[in-house]
């Protein structure tokens, strides 16, 4: 668990992040910050392109910085958009790859924290690795 301290630094860590988002189609910067088992932080950023289909998400942009550098166990992640926007459905399946209890925090661009709770509670019934055959 963290406390609320480690949380507000998280948070901070996904504003700091949004700053450098690509958003130029949709306007909506996202930042994240991605917390390892291991104490390193992940940052990343939304970075959309003309063919909207190749746009990737900041919290994949994170987890996948995590993943290249050795990383897959994760104690939480923070998302920060303007309003609060929660991750989109590819970003929870991601986030749940790597374990059902990862925490997401949820911030405006206020750092406000609107919404917390595990990978499990923001994808019931995810497909995991162990539901695939031979597992």
């Amino acid at each position: 668990m963290l406390t609320m301290t480690e949380k507000h630094s998280l948070i901070e860590a996904a504003i700091q992040a949004r700053r450098l988002a690509y958003a130029p189609y949709s306007k909506y910067p996202v930042g994240a910050a991605l917390l390892t088992a291991s104490g390193k932080i992940y940052s990343g950023v939304n970075i959309e392109n003309a063919a909207y289909p190749v746009t990737i998400c900041a919290e994949r942009v994170a987890v996948f910085k995590a993943v290249s550098e050795g990383e897959k166990q994760f104690k939480a992640i923070a998302v920060v958009t303007e309003n609060g926007g929660t991750p989109c459905g590819s970003c929870r399946q991601v986030i749940a790859e790597f374990g059902l209890g990862t925490l997401i925090l949820v911030a405006n661009a206020r750092g406000e924290l609107l919404r917390e709770g595990t990978a499990a509670d923001f994808l019931p019934g995810a497909f995991r690795p162990e539901d695939l055959p031979g597992s």
